[in-house]
């Protein structure tokens, strides 16, 4: 279940989505085919089954009770509170975040060419940046196909490097590819995971019929109830809509650490 909290996109988040996708690729580009970089073969992974998930729009009903952010259609489950975050200059919403207890899950979907195909390349780019910066990331194979475990290495309030893990998730489908990136408790405890795996597992991508480069976001928007305007009586001032004003749901707790 949830409660909406904007989110200001933080220096992290903008780290990750530049590592992880690069939007400057020429459209053109064909990411199923086999990538040489530097000296190393990138080979587009074996289709991963996706009979449970993550779907594609065409794959559910349209009125399924999941909540609508435009690209992506959410499930809900109980204790989870949902945050937008938000690019200040461009005034879109960037990611949606399924936050769990102690452990959050971030999600966002980009186009990607008909032949599919982005995760192997895209994973391998994550990878590299992560260790030229002093990380790790090793490859783990789970039902979501292949997935990176990484520790990603920062100061901590003492001074001394602290490592703070997290997990990639990508799953390619028609036309877009979805990637969540767990962080938290749930980077390194399995059980902690499984509410947000399921999150991941039951998430529909609408990927839309308009052209687009591979690796684009795909556009997310606010819930419907949000954009909409709040109605006024007569003569009185007319008040913004905030999602800090959605709780239906008791709100989880602020993350500030990751462990």
């Amino acid at each position: 279940m949830s409660i909406f909290r904007r989110r200001k996109a933080d220096a992290e988040t903008a780290v990750e989505a530049e590592s992880a996708v690069d939007t400057d690729t020429d459209a053109s580009q064909d990411a199923s085919d086999d990538v040489t970089e530097g000296s190393a073969q990138i080979v587009a992974d074996e289709p991963v089954d996706r009979s449970a998930g993550p779907f594609d729009a065409t794959e559910v009903d349209d009125d399924d009770g999941r909540l609508d952010l435009g690209s992506l259609r959410i499930s809900g489950t109980e204790g989870m509170e949902l945050r937008l975050e938000i690019d200040q200059e461009q005034q879109n919403v960037i990611a949606a975040t399924a936050v769990v207890g102690e452990s959050a899950l971030q999600l966002q979907a980009f186009a990607a060419p008909r032949s599919g195909g982005l995760w192997a390349q895209i994973r391998s780019e994550i990878a590299v940046a992560i260790e030229a910066q002093g990380g790790t990331a090793d490859v783990e194979h789970t039902e979501f196909g292949a997935e990176l475990r990484t520790r990603m290495p920062s100061a901590g309030p003492d001074g001394r490097t602290v490592f703070a893990p997290a997990r990639f998730i990508g799953v390619d489908g028609p036309r877009w590819f979805l990637r969540g990136v767990i962080s938290g408790r749930g980077a390194i405890d399995e059980p902690a995971a499984q509410k947000l795996l399921e999150i991941f597992r039951e998430t529909v991508v609408v990927r839309g019929s308009d052209p687009m480069a591979p690796r684009e976001l795909l556009p997310l928007s606010l819930p419907q109830e949000e954009a909409a305007p709040v109605p006024t009586a007569p003569g009185a001032e007319e008040s913004p809509t905030s999602t800090d004003d959605l709780n239906p749901f008791q709100r989880g707790p602020e993350i500030t650490e990751v462990r």
